[in-house]
Parts: C-alpha cells; structure tokens; sequence
C-alpha cells in the first residue's frame, strides 16, 4: 500500500533537482499557474500562502451518495483543488479552488422529496426538478493516496427556486464528514463492510498521479435538513424542513448511509506550478 505521505518525503527528498528544473519553466505571474499546470489555478501562489508546499488535484468521475432514503448518482464530475503544507496537512485554497460545484439530480425531484403533489399545478413538473450540490463545510485532511477526510453539507436547488435559496442537508456546524479510504469499512449495523479499490500510481520528475482509485465510506451519519422554505404568493413562508427530513428519511445515523467516489489524484510541487 503506497501512502501519499510517504511518496511526497520522495518528492522533497528530490527537491533541489526539482527546483533547478523549475528555473527553465517560463516565468508565470504571482496567481497565474506556469503553462501545463493551469489545472491547479486552485491552489494558493506563495503570495497568497506562503506555508504551501504541494498543490494537490482530486477528480471524482463518478460513484453515489445516499443518505437516509434518498441515493444521489455522481454524473457530473467534480473536483478539489488546493495546496498543503510540507507534512501534507493543512489544506488552503484560492477563490479558483477547493470543491467546485456540480449540481447531480436528486431523483424524484421536489415532489419525491416533500411529498406535496399539488406543487405540480403551481409550478410545472419541469421546475420541480431537483439538484443537490455538495459543497465543503470544513477543512479536507488526512491526505493520502488511500484516504481522506471531507466534511460536506448538500444543497437542494430548484430551476423555480421552491425550496429557497438556503435548503441544505448539513452544515458547517454539522457536516457528513466523509472518512474515504480505498480499504474496507468498519460500519455499525445495519451497514455492511465495503471496500474500495488502489488507484494506480505513477510517478515522473514533476507529478505524482493515482488513477482509478474507488474511495469509500458507509460508516458517517447525516443530518436533518434545514433554510427549506416554500413561499408562497410571494409574501407566505412555510417550513419544509419536516416534509424533507421525513420523505428522505433524515436525520439518519452512521451505519445508514454510504458513498463511493471513483477517483484520480495528482500531486506537485507549488514552486512548479507558480516558478
């Protein structure tokens, strides 16, 4: 099992041959990724973080979240862009970074969510469908190439903006934190143990990649939803909180919920990215 943390020891190890190559790399303006690295414009220059030491690239392709009764297919890629310091901790980002934000389809859409048919009659079938968006709700840790830890909220939007502007599943004050890791899980029941896939890894003089890795995790909880307000006639605001959390069957505790991320990584140095 390669560990992120031990491969990038290597990476420093290498650092001053490194460094002498990033002399030959066009000069880039101070938050201007160098070319062929405009792909970590996310992570902070040295102007903007000068304790950054690595720029890390997480690609998700594909996989599901499920929380409570509600199973969320991963269609639109996402990805988290950002730096870490020398020990491979303390993630930082620019405005160009951290969790970029794709809206999945939440099937059934509002009406599979609240229960309200009626709703139908108001709006239309077609501004009732629902997107949920995982944004970040904390910082990432654990970085390596076989785990890592998210803390995440959801938010639930709609093209007629039914539920508000402010509907989430999670908060930054109580998130789904997402322990991912490419082994097998240790869920309290009913869950059952899953397990992920190692990536494969690959290295050259500038990148460390790992690609195809499947992370997992069925062991976090989810919390309630809440800012989940219809209202009406424009003046009218009713709670759906408690239509939300009771059709997607929220809050729901660690063993009832899981997720699987198929992923790629990549990983270099902040003085190639910005020489």
């Amino acid at each position: 099992m390669i560990q992120l943390r031990a491969t990038a020891r290597l990476l420093v190890a290498f650092g001053a041959a490194i460094a002498a190559m990033a002399l030959l790399v066009p000069a880039a303006s101070a938050k201007e990724p160098a070319p062929g690295y405009e792909r970590f414009a996310g992570c902070p220059s040295p102007e903007e973080n000068p304790a950054t030491v690595f720029c890390i690239r997480s690609d998700v392709k594909s996989g599901h979240l499920q929380t409570g009764k509600k199973d969320v297919t991963i269609e639109n890629p996402l990805s988290l862009v950002g730096g870490l310091d020398g020990q491979l901790e303390n993630f930082s980002a620019n405005s160009k970074g951290g969790l970029s934000k794709a809206k999945q389809k939440v099937p059934g859409g509002v009406i599979g969510i609240t229960g309200l048919t009626w709703l139908a009659e108001f709006f239309g079938v077609e501004a009732l469908t629902l997107y949920a968006t995982t944004e970040l709700a904390g910082t990432p840790s654990n970085f390596t190439f076989n785990e890592v830890t998210l803390p995440v909220k959801a938010h639930l939007e709609t093209p007629s903006g039914v539920l508000g502007k402010n509907c989430y599943v999670g908060s930054n004050t109580d998130p789904m934190t997402l322990h991912l890791i490419t082994g097998t899980t240790n869920p309290p029941p009913p869950n059952e143990p899953i397990t992920g896939k190692e990536g494969e890894f690959a290295e050259t003089e500038t990148l460390l990649t790992f690609k195809g890795g499947t992370f997992v995790d069925n062991e976090f909880a989810a919390p309630g939803a809440s800012g989940c307000t219809l209202t009406l006639f424009g003046f009218i605001p009713i709670s759906l909180n408690g239509l939300v959390n009771s059709q997607a069957g929220l809050p729901s505790p660690a063993g009832t919920n899981e997720t699987v991320q198929n992923l790629d990584l990549e990983l270099t140095l902040q003085e190639l990215v910005y020489p």
